[in-house]
C-alpha cells in the first residue's frame, strides 16, 4: 500500500510566512499538511488555502498552555484539569471548521510535588472525559512520547509508557502518535515497535537522527523502515516533521514527486 505524506508547515517551509506554506506544500505535491499549532493565526483563512488547494489538515496540537513559564501540554497535570478542557473544548471546534481528524493532546510535563501516578491517572481521566466528544466529531485523540535528551522532564519518554496509558483509557479514539525520531533517540527497535503497535498508532512522523534533519542524513535506515510500513499496510499518514539541513525543496529530494500525495480533496473552498 502506497504511503501517504504530509509535511509539517511549523517546521518545513519556514523560508516563507506561515500562510504562504499551504502553497508551497501544494505546489510540491502534497496533498494533505500538519503543522503544531493554529492558535495565532486567522483561522479562517487558513481554511481558505486548505480549501483553494485541495489540501487535507491531517493534525494540529492541543494549546500548549503557559509557554512563558515553559509549559509543554496540560493533560497530565491535575492543577490544570480545567485549563485542559477548556484547551480541549477550542481545539476540536477548530478541528471541526478545518475538517481535521487528529488532535495531538500534549501529555506535559513532570510536575514538581505530584506523584507520577497521580499524573498518569489525571492524563487517562481526562482522555476518557474528552473521548466521546472526540469520537462524535470523527476526531481521533493522539498522545507521544518524546527523547528524554531534547525533552528531559516531559512526562513520557518511552512508547510502553504512552500504550500503558492508552490501555488504560481502552476508547478507539485514542491512539498512539509514533514519532520515529524520538523513539530512535529514547529506545530504538523501531522495526520491531511499529509492528507490534500498528493497531495502537493513529499517527506517524519523521526525521532523522541526530539532528533531526530529512531522512537520509543520519543512522536511521529509512528506506527500510517506510518499506515495513507499506508492507503492513499502515492507511495513516506519514509527517514530515524535520527540520531541514538546507532550504525546504532541497531536503525532499529523498521522497519522489509521484510518492507524495495519494490522495486530494476537490479543488474547492470548505463549505
Amino acid at each position: 500500500m502506497a504511503l501517504k505524506y504530509c509535511p509539517n508547515l511549523s517546521m518545513l517551509y519556514t523560508e516563507h510566512p506561515f500562510l504562504d506554506r499551504f502553497a508551497k506544500a501544494a505546489a510540491a505535491s502534497f496533498a494533505a499538511v500538519e503543522f503544531l499549532f493554529p492558535y495565532d493565526f486567522d483561522l479562517a483563512e487558513i481554511r481558505a488555502r486548505l480549501g483553494d488547494l485541495g489540501l487535507v489538515q491531517v493534525l494540529f496540537n492541543l494549546h500548549p498552555g503557559d509557554r512563558v513559564s515553559g509549559e509543554w501540554g496540560t493533560l497530565s497535570n491535575p492543577q490544570r484539569r480545567a485549563s485542559f478542557r477548556r484547551s480541549f473544548a477550542k481545539a476540536l471546534e477548530i478541528a471541526s471548521y478545518l475538517n481535521c481528524s487528529r488532535l495531538h493532546v500534549m501529555f506535559g510535563k513532570k510536575v514538581a510535588g505530584i506523584e507520577w501516578n497521580a499524573q498518569v491517572e489525571c492524563a487517562a481521566e481526562n482522555l476518557l472525559w474528552a473521548a466521546p466528544a472526540a469520537a462524535a466529531a470523527g476526531v481521533t485523540l493522539l498522545i507521544e512520547p518524546l527523547n528524554e535528551m531534547d525533552f528531559p522532564n516531559y512526562g513520557l519518554h518511552r512508547t510502553a509508557e504512552a500504550l500503558s496509558i492508552i490501555k488504560q483509557v481502552n476508547h478507539p479514539q485514542v491512539k498512539l502518535q509514533y514519532d520515529i525520531y524520538h523513539a530512535q533517540i529514547s529506545e530504538g527497535n523501531l522495526i520491531n515497535t511499529i509492528t507490534s503497535c500498528l493497531p495502537d498508532i493513529g499517527h506517524i512522523q519523521i526525521a532523522d537522527v541526530p539532528g533531526r534533519h530529512q531522512p537520509g542524513t543520519g543512522e536511521i535506515n529509512y528506506p527500510v523502515v517506510l518499506k515495513v510500513l507499506e508492507k503492513l499496510n499502515y492507511t495513516g499518514y506519514v509527517g514530515l516533521e524535520y527540520q531541514p539541513s538546507n532550504d525546504t525543496e532541497s531536503s525532499l529530494a529523498w521522497l519522489d514527486r509521484e510518492e507524495r500525495g495519494q490522495t486530494r480533496v476537490s479543488m474547492v473552498r470548505l463549505g
